[in-house]
């Protein structure tokens, strides 16, 4: 999920609506991004708690990436880690956005930030590529980072929406890699739900995806059931229409 904080996509400006929408939707979110500057731009006290209350609830809170890249341009990493520390923000999302890191780059500071007790989620791609990514260096990129222990990369929206415009089996071929499941599908809170419906049809109900809102979180969860107009119903439309691995609500006893 991703925090905008007070925001049209959802109020989690702090505490109390965050511990409101974690109540309702809490065991279908993974991790909580702190969107772009927002660590900096909102009051400190405000960003502690709200880290507090994820953090309480097994929420893992990260700072994103445009705040790494506006610490790495400046030379103030120390001070990055410095700060994220006195938030209380276990995480931090190292992007490349708008900067190029040499490989040995890439690697030193992740072991930087990892040494200092900051865990870290890596993206993968550019905010306007301006060609398709590369399977093959994608998949550099997924072996590369796991050496450190990271899981999972995250890949910018523009590069998918890039690569499915470069080639239609793209998409297909991506999902076919073995190491798909480590990969996580940034999505356009702007293009929710038919983007949404769409990605899980093309890659499964299992699917990883980040960016998501506040206000998106449930409607999703019920997508990758089968509940909602841009998935059909398939839910109870039949099952022919149903994709593939997904399971039925809890079943409640009727009052």
């Amino acid at each position: 999920m991703i925090d905008f904080g007070p925001d049209t996509f959802g109020w989690t400006g702090g505490e109390h609506g965050i511990r409101n929408l974690l109540e309702v939707a809490g065991e279908y979110i993974d991790s909580a991004k702190i969107f772009a500057m927002n660590a900096l731009l909102i009051p400190e006290k405000v960003v502690t708690r709200a880290a507090a209350v994820y953090r309480g609830a097994g929420v893992k809170p990260f700072a994103g990436g445009i705040l790494f890249e506006y610490a790495w341009q400046r030379d103030q990493i120390d001070e990055l880690i410095v700060l994220l520390k006195r938030l209380g923000i276990p995480g931090l999302e190292i992007s490349e956005n708008y900067i190029t890191l040499t490989d040995d780059e890439r690697h030193q500071l992740i072991d930087r930030f990892q040494k200092s007790g900051v865990s870290i989620v890596y993206e993968f791609g550019r905010k306007n590529p301006v060609e398709a990514l590369s399977l093959e260096d994608l998949e550099g990129i997924v072996k590369a980072v796991a050496q450190h222990g990271i899981q999972h990369v995250t890949v910018e929206q523009c590069e998918i929406d890039l690569l499915a415009k470069d080639s239609p089996d793209a998409l297909g071929r991506l999902a076919a890699q073995p190491w798909f499941e480590h990969l996580v599908i940034e999505v356009d809170p702007y293009r929710f739900p038919q983007q949404h419906a769409q990605i899980i049809h093309d890659f499964g109900p299992e699917v990883n995806l980040a960016n998501i809102t506040p206000g998106q979180v449930l409607r999703l969860e019920g997508f990758r059931r089968g509940i909602g107009r841009a998935v059909d119903y398939s839910i109870v439309s039949g099952d022919a229409a149903r994709p593939a691995g997904i399971q039925a609500p809890v079943k409640r006893e009727m009052p």
